[in-house]
């Protein structure tokens, strides 16, 4: 697992739970306002010792006793193909486990679903599920097949049998679009997550010019 960040304690990232939180490196969207473009860029990538899988699994090994769960965030964790494993090991130790996707690979979300690998998933839907509006945010010339594969996503986790949420940013000055279509019908939770300004876009540009 490439990790790129790493918060010992949190209150609020695992709902009812204290839990530690991970952060992967790496993602396949270039939304314009992620403010985390550290964990985005290749070009940003930092190398710290300390947030090695290694050594994170040993600090929540040690800690056991006063966490409740773990949090795995990113960047966009699905596209580590080593997640499931990464995960397995957070389980076997008895952690309660929290996944935040972008919805865009259902297929290893149906892996560890399948597997028990994970207790609560939040998935991001970055706007009204249309290929030329998602296209546009996300920063990919053909969103189709991501279209398909966050309707399947979306199916996946409404029909397992664990927690989970499904949430969007809100942006300023921008109609507020009908998310609550036929897909996201009889849903445990939705909410808005606030705006903030980020600098993906300037640092992308800077990094490839």
């Amino acid at each position: 697992m490439r990790i790129g960040g790493f918060v010992k304690q949190s209150l609020m990232d695992y709902p009812g739970k204290i839990a530690a939180v991970i952060f992967t490196q790496g993602c396949n969207f270039r939304c314009g306002y992620c403010h985390n473009p550290q964990l985005v860029l290749p070009e940003l990538f930092l190398s710290n010792p300390e947030f090695a899988s290694l050594n994170i699994l040993s600090y929540l090994k040690e800690r056991k006793s006063w966490l409740d769960g773990v949090v795995v965030s990113g960047g966009e964790p699905t596209i580590h193909k080593d997640l499931p494993l990464f995960l397995k090991e957070i389980k076997d130790m008895g952690y309660s486990v929290k996944l935040d996707t972008n919805g865009s690979n259902p297929f290893i979300l149906e892996q560890i679903i399948k597997e028990n690998l994970v207790d609560y998933i939040a998935m991001d839907i970055k706007t009204v599920l249309d290929s030329n509006t998602y296209s546009k945010l996300i920063g990919i010339s053909n969103a189709d097949f991501i279209i398909e594969n966050i309707i399947a996503s979306i199916y996946l986790i409404k029909q397992s049998n664990l927690d989970y949420e499904f949430r969007t940013t809100k942006i300023p000055n921008e109609q507020v679009v009908d998310l609550m279509t036929p897909y996201l019908s009889d849903i445990k939770r939705f909410t808005f997550n606030e705006f903030r300004n980020g600098d993906i876009v300037k640092n992308y540009i800077k990094c490839n010019s």
